[in-house]
This record gives structure tokens, sequence and C-alpha cells, in this order.
């Protein structure tokens, strides 16, 4: 299974957050207005931002399973949920958070989802989540997961799954080719099966219209300008770095490419958020 270092999740935090679809969050929200507690698993957590997205639409009490197959990752995850909230203790391994007059209880599991996220659920949740997750797994795992959510009658949501978008300003010539290798490599085998890459979303959509879940989507681009050119820089080596591993850009044009974007420009990232429930 692929990795992602905590300095990059740090880097595209606040982006995620700023992109999170508002609608659809609030829509979440009115789900579980009435209730005052909550049970919640998060797959692949890395280092809790779905949680600090997720948790002030969410009820006053709230039990989270931070679930990730990096330890490096759950132990940043414990240390930045301590500084984020106003108040935290110590749980065995676990916290308890106080933050925005809601008390938080977080457990930390390691596991690995490649084979199946179906043993985690077993302990029961109100809501599955997960963000930035389902572009790396395969249609297959797709579908058994929204078959093991519905067998439990949980509200699943998804944040910013890459839907395949790249719009960046200036043009350079470069763009298709090298965007046509990044999208390729999107397809790969990322510890899952054939990944589904940016189809991922409409993918998760007809799994869970199968189970006679009710689905909206709604769109969660990044918009990145001056002020994000370290990310820009970062995602764009990025790019570069998958387009290399699948030999078909010229290594004179994509490093010409990295460095134009690295140097200047703006663009929009593409993802989409998704809410499914039981009818």
């Amino acid at each position: 299974m692929s990795g992602f270092s905590a300095e990059w999740l740090a880097l595209r935090e606040p982006s995620d957050h700023r992109a999170r679809n508002r609608a659809l969050l609030s829509t979440l929200q009115a789900l579980f207005r009435a209730r005052d507690a909550l049970e919640v698993v998060d797959l692949g957590c890395g280092t809790g931002s779905n949680l600090r997205a997720c948790a002030p639409f969410l009820p006053i009490r709230q039990r989270w399973r931070l679930v990730d197959h990096d330890p490096a990752l759950l132990a940043e995850a414990r240390d930045r949920l301590a500084a984020w909230a106003e108040a935290h203790e110590r749980a065995g391994e676990g916290l308890c958070l106080t933050v925005g007059g809601r008390h938080i209880e977080v457990a930390f599991v390691r596991a690995d989802l490649s084979a199946g996220a179906e043993p985690l659920l077993d302990r029961g949740a109100d809501l599955i989540t997960a963000a930035a997750l389902f572009d790396l797994v395969s249609r297959d795992w797709i579908e058994r997961f929204a078959a093991a959510v519905a067998a439990r009658r949980a509200v699943f949501y998804t944040a910013l799954t890459y839907d395949g978008r790249e719009e960046w300003r200036p043009p350079h010539p470069s763009d298709r080719v090298v965007f046509a290798a990044f999208h390729a490599h999107q397809g790969r085998d990322k510890g899952f099966g054939p990944a589904a890459g940016p189809r991922a979303s409409a993918a998760l959509a007809k799994a869970f219209r199968a189970q006679r879940y009710v689905v909206e989507e709604a769109e969660s681009p990044w918009r990145l300008g001056p002020k994000d050119r370290p990310l820009i820089r970062e995602l764009a080596r990025g790019i570069a770095a998958a387009a290399r591993e699948t030999g078909l850009v010229p290594e004179a044009e994509l490093s010409a490419w990295r460095e134009a974007r690295s140097s200047g420009a703006s663009c929009l990232v593409g993802h989409t958020d998704l809410l499914a429930r039981p009818a």
C-alpha cells in the first residue's frame, strides 16, 4: 500500500479543509442533528485531518476510531489532535479531547486495509468516513466495502476523492502529455488491486446505489494561487515523479514542465465529496 508523509499531509490540510463542500457537510450535520452521541470509523486517517474537519459538524459526544497502516502517522495524529484540542487527556493509547463544546474520544487502530475494511466495521459505527482514499483502491474493493457498510446500515461520507480535473494557468505545451502519464499512473495497483483513480467517485456512487442507498455527490476542488506556492511546488513534484514512473514522457520535457509549474502557476485540481445513507 502506498504511503504519504506527515509533511505532505500537513501541507495540504488547509487546502483540503477549504475545498470541502459545505452544502454536503451541512447535509451530514442534519442527519445526526437529533443525536447527542455518535460512533465514527475513519479509514486511512493519516494525521487526523478528517476528524478535525468533520467534528464541528457532528454531535457533542463523539467516539472515533482512527485507522491507518502507518504507525508513524498514527503517532503524528495523536500529537496533532492533542495540540488542536482546547484540552486533552490520555486514555491508555487513546485520547479524550475537548474542543468547541464537544467531547471526543479517539482510539487509534493500526490495520492494513488492502484485504478489506470489513473486520474494522464489526464493532459497529453510525458513520464511516475517509478522505482522499478511494482513488487509491480498486473497483472490486469499493464494491465489497459498500456491501459491508450497507450490511451495518451505517452512513458513509467521504471527501476529496480525486476526479481527474487539472486546470493549470498559464497553459504549458506539455500539460496534455504529462497529465495523460499521471492518470495512467493513477490506475496502477496501490496495494488494493488496479486503482479506480479518477473514476473512484463514480464507482462509489454506483456501488452504494446498488445497495439501495441514497447518494449525493458534490464538487470540492482545490483552487490554488500564489499564496499556495509551497503546495503547488510539491504537487508539481509529485505529478512529475508519478509520470516519470510510466516512462511516457521524455525526461527533458518532464523536467521542463516541473520547473515551469514550480516557479509560477495557479491551478484547479478536481475532487468530489460523497455522502451515502440508507434509503
